[in-house]
């Protein structure tokens, strides 16, 4: 999960322990002091500035030291007590600039005049229509520090995003018209470069793996399944592409990527089933068939979650009772199985899409509490689709049958329930995958992240 690094300041001008008619101080030091611990608390890290900002002067030489640090994310403006709005907009409007995301934060209390303070900011900020989050609420709250933990991690990401590469190998598979991407938007709302190479110089990198690497990632891998790694050709095509694709992702520092898989290696070779979980399994942002929205959404959950992600297809949504299965084709990381067993191996077993075959991982996904997303474009513009949801086990005398009702059942599935409208989920979804990230905190993250990036956030 990120860890956003994140300046906490203190405004106001009644400060220096000056006291109010009744002989108390107007701002609450230990109120201030409660407020960073429960930060700290819910995962920033914070670099405090010792002055309460009062004057032009010091906004200048506040702000202005933030504006320089390159690995600050975020600011945090705790309202003190009342202030002169102009005297602090101008250079905080400098710092927004230079890509510091703004959290306004107002706890609520008569003493000491706080919400003044912090409501005249929020207005000299819309006046001006600089983008901030505006939080009226107690650090004791969690739904209120949510509010401003998410937009500092949102603002975390967005800056990890900023400058990164999203390779490509290959180009689109199964005819993908919604998950392909325009690689001046991706810069222009991203601040992310494509870049793209052939397949062709992944399956010579394959190839010219060595025994002993293979040898030294079975021991590696086999602990995360219960089932002896298959010692056929089949399994070290497999092997070999997935510690290529792992080398050259290094290699050409590709922050995360999408692959073809089919039509190319997936005919010519091996199917990329069991590399994309192991990538999965390692931490990178990744997808299959060449989709762009898919990688970015997983990009997004596995920056944010302290889990892997599973991305699969919604392959079937009972509208009775808000069930989804998602059912991958051979890829998800093997440490999301669940209590009906450990993960084990199959074969792609789809001669239309991967003749040449490959392991596929077998699973049933863990229990947890989540969300199903989507990046996608309507009309071009993006947008992205949440739901929170549960993930479930089915009874085991019930699975063989469940399994069964798609036709493969030996692929990863995930039982899950949406918490949202149903209808109004499958009207605004953009395409047949669904990215599944395990943590309930993922909701809100996303939100932010599409509030901060302006991209249209369908929070269902």
């Amino acid at each position: 999960m990120l860890t956003p690094k994140v300046a906490f300041i203190v405004f106001g001008v009644h400060k220096d322990g000056l006291k109010d008619p009744m002989g108390a101080p107007f701002i609450d030091e230990a109120l201030v002091g409660r407020a960073k611990t429960a930060l700290r608390s819910a995962g920033c890290e914070l670099v405090e500035h010792d002055v309460i900002v009062a004057d032009k002067q010091e906004a200048r030489q506040c702000f202005g030291k933030f504006k320089k640090m390159d690995d600050i994310d975020a600011v945090v403006l705790f309202s003190g007590t009342w202030v002169w709005a102009a005297h602090l907009i101008g250079p905080l409007r400098d710092l927004h600039r230079a890509g510091k995301d703004v959290v306004l934060w107002t706890h609520p209390g008569s003493q000491g005049w706080r919400p003044v303070g912090g409501l005249v900011m929020h207005g000299a900020l819309k006046e001006i229509g600089l983008p901030h989050r505006f939080v009226y609420g107690g650090c004791d709250t969690p739904r209120d520090l949510e509010q401003i933990v998410s937009y500092c991690r949102a603002g975390a990401l967005k800056n990890r995003l900023n400058m990164s590469t999203l390779g490509t190998f290959g180009g689109r598979g199964m005819g993908q018209t919604c998950g392909a991407a325009d690689p001046s938007q991706w810069m222009k709302t991203f601040g992310i470069d494509i870049d793209s190479r052939d397949t062709g110089e992944l399956l010579r990198a394959a190839k010219d793996v060595s025994p002993e690497e293979i040898e030294q990632a079975r021991r590696r891998i086999q602990k995360l399944f219960a089932e002896t790694i298959p010692a056929d050709a089949v399994a070290e095509r497999s092997l070999r592409l997935y510690l290529a694709l792992k080398k050259f992702v290094a290699q050409e520092r590709f922050d995360f990527y999408t692959i073809q898989s089919f039509p190319g290696l997936g005919d010519e070779y091996s199917a990329t089933c069991f590399a994309q979980s192991m990538m999965l399994e390692d931490g990178y942002g990744t997808s299959t068939l060449g989709d762009f929205n898919t990688a970015l959404t997983v990009k997004c959950l596995t920056d944010f979650s302290n889990e892997p992600v599973y991305y699969g297809d919604l392959q079937h949504i009972d509208k009775t009772n808000n069930e989804i299965k998602i059912i991958g084709d051979g890829a998800c990381p093997p440490s999301l199985a669940g209590k009906l067993g450990p993960a084990g191996f199959a074969q792609h077993g789809i001669p239309t899409e991967g003749e040449a075959g490959g392991l596929s991982v077998k699973l049933v996904c863990k229990v947890g509490e989540g969300v199903l997303a989507r990046l996608g474009r309507c009309d071009g513009r993006f947008e992205m689709v949440i739901t929170r949801c549960s993930i479930f086990e089915p009874p085991a005398e019930t699975l063989p049958q469940r399994q069964n009702e798609c036709g493969i059942p030996f692929w990863p599935h995930g039982f899950v329930t949406a918490h949202c409208d149903i209808e109004a989920l499958l009207q605004a979804w953009n395409n047949e995958y669904a990215c599944l990230g395990y943590g309930s905190h993922l909701y809100e993250d996303l939100k932010a992240f599409c509030e901060i990036t302006q991209i249209k956030a369908i929070a269902l």
